[in-house]
Order: structure tokens, then C-alpha cells, then sequence
């Protein structure tokens, strides 16, 4: 029989994602501190630019949360670091210098996980990296601002030591060095938008069905197996329902083959359910992987081709930011609740 398992790697990453949204809300509220505290508007200029990227950034990581589809508490010892520093941060005993010394040590911290969540993933499954490729982005950026970190630490750390400003090509470098990694990046760190579009959204979540359907066909071990069809059962479980709840509601005025759509999904829902209870290893269990594959093929195909042109014509960019919203926020309570439901499960069956 396939259960619904977490595989332990797959919580791991979960694990760091949620310390990551940690860490990224910890950053944000130390540069909204230093903005009020700092007097030189050239510095207060680059935290504010800095700010922005991170706001931003936050709505990145919320996002690739939401398509990794496997929710996670961060680690016991982030949330002693976050509420350590934000005493340091809120106290008097530090430096400006100081406190911004430790916004770079953050920064260089934020990189390292968002790096090794990616590398991870390319280890773990195809499929996580489908999910987490947003984080991208989120990295590059990362690394540009410890370079600006270097140049702000630069300026406060000469000025505390000296009372006289340091060299003054610092700024030309800082922007040299951020210039090369937006080279290395190419337009990963242009991005002006916390949401992606309701389309972008959905295509994220096709791409990864239609790499776990790959995953799961090319594999033999029967626990790997498990473990696709686990990732994927909740997937399309999760993106069907708030589809129902959100898109189709919307586009059902402008589309008169809206109850069709509904029925493929249904459809969908209900040869998961038959996929189930069969033992991987079985002949039959691939077979009926094959069938599902092509319905949900075929619901794609006919979403992408009818549905994406309706939302286009008919929402602008804002309604489908909004719509994009809405979408992650339901595909987070299901994923929340369908977390609940496995763990009371297994609590039942540890307890016979």
C-alpha cells in the first residue's frame, strides 16, 4: 500500500525553507532599525533599496514554500538566534557598526541555505527543484547585498575607528562587484514584483507534476516510488481544490466549458484515491500511474491553452497577481490541514 510518507530528506529541506522565511523576516525588521537610526543618506539610501529587495524577497520564499508543498516548523536553534539578535538589535550595547556587522554575518547565512536547499535539491528529486526555483533569484540578491554590507561596514567601521571617511573609490568597487554578479545572474536579480502571476503559479505546479509523473515512471525502487507518489498525491490533491476554489469561480463568467474542467479535476481526485491503497511494486500500480499521467495531461493541455488566453483577456496584471495570492494562500491551509490529517493518522496507528 502508498501512504502519503514525508520522506525524511524532503522534511530536511522543508526544515531550512521555514528557517529561511525566519531569518528573511529577522533581516527585513534590522533594516527598517538602521534606516531610523542611520544619519548618512548615502547609506540609508542603499538600506532602503536593500529593504525593498527583501520585502520582496519575502513574498519569493513564501512562494516557494507553498510549491514544496511539505510544511515545516523552523529549528528550535533559528528561533533562539532570531530572538537573540533581535535583543542585540533593539539594545543599546552595540554599535550601528556592530549591528550591521551582524546583518552581513545574517545575510552570508541567509545565502549558504537558499545555496544548499539548491544543491540539495538536485540530489533529492527533480521535482524539489521545480519547486524551489524561485529561490534563485532570492540568492543572487543575497549576495549582492552582503557585497553593498561590505561597503556600508566599510564606511561606519573607519568612521568609529579614525572620526574621518574612508577611501572614497569604496562606492565604485561596491558597485563593481554587485555589477559582476548581476553578470553571473543575468536577469534573475531584475525582478520588480513580490507575486508572480496566477498563470506563472499554475505552470510551476504542471512542471513539477509532470517531473514527479517522470520520477515515479523511471523509477524501481519500490520506497522511491512511495516517496514520488506521496509528493505527488498531495500535489494535485492541493492544486486541484484551490483551483476549485479560486480560478474556476473566476474564469467561469468568460468560459462555458467551466463544469467540464471541474469534472477532470474530479476525475483526477478520484483515480489518486484508486492509486492509493496499491503496492507499488505491483504491475498494476504503474500502469494506473500511466492513466493518471494522461488525464492529467489532458487537463493541462486544455488549462493552458483555453484558461491561461481567458485569464490574459480578461484580468489584468493585478487581478492575476491577486488571483495568485489567493491561490498560494488556500494551497497553504489545505497543505496545513493535509499535515494534520497525516500526523493524527499516524499518532493512531503508533498507539495500536
Amino acid at each position: 500500500m502508498v501512504s502519503t510518507i514525508d520522506d525524511t530528506k524532503r522534511l530536511a529541506i522543508a526544515t531550512k525553507l521555514a528557517d529561511m522565511k525566519a531569518l528573511q523576516n529577522l533581516l527585513i525588521s534590522n533594516e527598517e532599525k538602521f534606516i531610523q537610526d542611520c544619519s548618512d543618506d548615502e547609506i540609508r539610501k542603499r538600506l532602503q533599496d536593500m529593504l525593498a529587495d527583501d520585502r520582496k524577497n519575502l513574498g519569493v520564499i513564501d512562494t516557494a514554500i507553498v510549491q514544496y508543498g511539505v510544511p515545516s516548523e523552523l529549528k528550535e536553534t533559528t528561533q533562539k538566534l532570531v530572538e537573540e539578535v533581535e535583543k542585540l538589535m533593539e539594545g543599546s550595547e552595540l554599535t550601528l557598526f556592530e549591528k550591521v556587522f551582524e546583518q552581513e554575518l545574517l545575510k552570508h547565512k541567509q545565502t549558504m541555505t537558499g545555496l544548499l536547499i539548491h544543491k540539495a535539491a538536485q540530489v533529492v528529486g527533480a521535482d524539489i527543484e521545480a519547486a524551489i526555483a524561485p529561490l534563485n533569484a532570492v540568492n543572487f540578491e543575497n549576495r549582492a547585498h552582503q557585497e553593498q554590507l561590505k561597503g556600508v561596514l566599510e564606511v561606519l567601521g573607519v568612521r568609529e575607528l579614525t572620526g574621518q571617511e574612508p577611501y572614497q573609490g569604496l562606492w565604485g568597487r561596491v558597485q563593481d562587484a554587485v555589477a559582476a554578479l548581476s553578470g553571473v545572474a543575468g536577469s534573475v536579480i531584475t525582478r520588480t514584483d513580490d507575486e508572480m502571476s496566477i498563470r506563472d503559479l499554475l505552470r510551476m505546479d504542471h512542471t513539477k507534476a509532470d517531473t514527479l509523473f517522470a520520477e515515479i515512471l523511471g523509477a524501481d525502487e519500490p520506497q522511491k516510488i512511495a516517496e514520488y507518489f506521496g509528493q505527488l498525491y498531495k500535489d494535485l490533491k492541493v492544486h486541484g481544490t484551490a483551483e476549485e476554489q479560486v480560478l474556476y469561480p473566476a474564469i467561469r463568467p468568460y468560459y462555458e466549458h467551466t463544469q467540464e474542467i471541474y469534472e477532470q479535476t474530479d476525475e483526477v481526485m478520484e483515480m489518486l484515491d484508486e492509486i492509493k491503497p496499491l503496492e507499488p511494486a505491483s504491475s498494476e500500480f504503474k500502469a494506473k500511474i500511466e492513466q493518471l499521467r494522461t488525464a492529467t495531461r489532458n487537463h493541462i493541455n486544455q488549462e493552458e491553452k483555453d484558461i491561461f488566453t481567458i485569464i490574459r483577456d480578461n484580468f489584468s496584471d493585478e487581478q492575476q497577481k491577486q488571483m495568485a495570492t489567493e491561490f498560494k494562500t488556500v494551497k497553504s491551509q489545505l497543505q496545513e490541514q493535509m499535515a494534520d490529517s497525516t500526523s493524527v493518522t499516524a499518532n493512531s496507528s503508533n498507539m495500536k
